[in-house]
């Protein structure tokens, strides 16, 4: 129930107190010049009470985004992956979130609000004449967003996330640039001409198993099993393990290394000429000479992942099943090379209209 007191003022005005009170919630007070805004703040909220929604309301009014930021940075984020990389990246992404609009009240962000810095944020040079993709950008609200639902779903801040009517960047469909027969057969007899004595591995690695190039540098020889041929990967980019099988070529690779490695280093990849065993060689310098030599253009390390999967799926195998060996959750990141498998498809399809046809 509402209790409105009369409050007579120094100054001979007169303000009106009001308190509600409901079984099972902290009484709430607030004071007004005016019996009509007393008696409707009243009504009001004993409503939004019943029906749930003061709370929230009153949680939006009293934090600001930057508070919520720092919270989840606080209390979510390391516990989201274990992938440390992962971590320092949407913390980055959070932190200019803060920066660019933290002082609001979340009770003033609006869908408006954030589609206005979602503009400045894809219109931002992150260096000269060289500005955020869309894919960049996404990813940026992919971040803020996770932060709003915990919010509504765990604090109780809010009653819904703004994020929820706010449209993404349109995307560019994913590339897909793998070696032909003839740019493979290159790039390998460059690599094992290379003088540097892990290239060859590395590169056969990334071609066979579709590995990412920071997944191979962290490799840990107790986390090889030559024997049964395969990999346990402990860091990957979706924070989860996963199984890489090792065969053929690759693992005939692995085992000559194996055989000459320095007990020094758990690295499989470690960086010797710097005195530094801990940690994995330096690749950039070694595998852009390589490329030169081999007269490969337009061609990135990670394109030796989609070579992986697009041999695949030139081989028969199905989106499912690239992106369990590439060890992506779901099918939409491996769409890109479905139009290489036509005649997989073309099989099956044939196959089940033999069935239904005779």
């Amino acid at each position: 129930m509402a209790i409105i007191e009369k409050r007579p003022g120094n100054d001979g005005t007169v303000g009106y107190r009001v308190r509600v009170r409901l079984k099972g919630y902290p009484s709430q007070s607030a004071t007004f010049d005016r019996i009509t805004d007393a008696k409707k703040w009243a009504q009001d909220t004993e409503s939004a009470i019943r029906d749930g929604r003061h709370f929230k309301n009153s949680q939006a009014k009293r934090h600001t985004l930057g508070a919520l930021i720092d919270r989840y940075i606080r209390d979510v984020l390391p516990n989201k992956t274990s992938n440390k990389k992962m971590v320092r990246v949407q913390k980055q992404q959070l932190e200019w979130w803060k920066s660019q609009i933290g002082d609001y009240l979340l009770a003033d962000i609006t869908p408006a609000l954030i589609s206005e810095y979602r503009d400045k944020l894809g219109n931002g040079e992150i260096r000269k004449g060289v500005k955020r993709s869309p894919a960049t950008v996404v990813r940026y609200m992919a971040a803020l967003s996770h932060a709003f639902t915990i919010a509504v779903k765990e604090w109780m801040w809010l009653d819904d996330s703004p994020m929820r009517k706010v449209s993404k960047p349109r995307e560019p469909r994913g590339r897909v640039r793998y070696l032909t027969d003839d740019e493979r057969k290159r790039l390998l007899q460059a690599c094992g001409e290379s003088n540097n004595k892990y290239l060859y591995a590395v590169v056969v690695l990334a071609l066979a198993t579709g590995m990412r190039q920071g997944e191979i540098l962290a490799m840990r020889w107790e986390d090889v099993n030559l024997e049964n041929g395969n990999i346990i990967l402990h860091e990957t980019k979706n924070g989860e393990r996963r199984r890489v099988p090792l065969t053929g070529h690759a693992l005939d690779a692995l085992k000559a290394l194996h055989e000459k490695r320095e007990i020094a280093s758990a690295l499989v990849f470690p960086d010797y000429k710097k005195r530094m065993a801990g940690k994995p060689f330096h690749l950039r310098n070694t595998w852009i000479n390589a490329l030169d030599v081999a007269e490969i253009k337009n061609f990135r390390f990670h394109d030796l992942r989609h070579s992986a999967a697009s041999y695949l799926a030139m081989n028969g195998a199905s989106l499912a099943e690239i992106a369990e060996v590439l060890g992506h959750k779901t099918l939409q990141m491996v769409k890109r090379y479905a139009h290489l498998s036509e005649a997989h498809t073309s099989k099956v399809v044939a196959s089940m209209n033999a069935k239904i046809f005779g």
